[in-house]
């Protein structure tokens, strides 16, 4: 598990016109764990909210107990007075010596706090110490925050899918990160909490 303080006082969300103010005393630390089946639910709340096409429940439910590839990760914030909330997710699939980036969202009351480059950081983390020397990922050509997030990580524009989402035919930016070893996992160590 991994943890992190994720905002200050004075950090604002716009949501429907409205100006939202999160105080420090709300959120005080978020933690990355691995994701288990109870998850699915909140996992599937930000899934929804983050995307056009989520996953449907059986699909995490099968990364979960079936496909040994697949490593999964959520961010769960500590709110005042105790509350545990899931704000984040991420998917990956480590194939021979590569990482698939399948999915990652952070809710979007959450976004702008580091924690989606903190889940990022965990997957790449251990998916080097597994063997993986290079990572690859699809994201919608439109999506220029997570493209700016990828290439913040060192990956590179290799491509395009054309046509590739479902829902409105979008692109798909190719992306890609080589040479994944021992300098770039010191330098994960270097900018990023690890629990030691």
């Amino acid at each position: 598990m991994v943890g992190f303080s994720c905002t200050e006082p004075g950090n604002f969300f716009f949501i429907d016109n409205l100006v939202v103010m999160i105080e420090k005393s709300l959120l005080t630390t978020v933690d990355i764990r691995p994701m288990k089946l109870e998850d699915i639910k909140q996992v599937q709340s930000i899934d929804r909210i983050s995307f056009s096409i989520p996953w449907p429940e059986h699909a995490y439910r099968y990364e979960l107990r079936e496909n040994p590839a697949s490593l999964l990760w959520v961010a769960e914030a500590h709110l005042n007075g105790g509350e545990l909330k899931l704000v984040g997710v991420i998917v990956v699939w480590l194939i021979l010596d590569e990482v698939h980036i399948a999915t990652l969202a952070v809710h979007p009351d959450f976004r702008e706090q580091g924690i989606g480059s903190q889940l990022l950081a965990t997957a790449l983390k251990t998916s080097i110490q597994k063997g993986a020397n290079q990572s690859a990922l699809e994201v919608r050509s439109n999506n220029a925050a997570a493209q700016n997030l990828y290439q913040r990580f060192g990956f590179e524009i290799v491509g395009r899918r054309n046509r590739y989402y479902q829902d409105n035919h979008e692109d798909a930016v190719l992306m890609r990160l080589y040479r994944m070893g021992k300098a770039y996992s010191m330098w994960l160590e270097d900018n990023f909490s690890f629990e030691r």
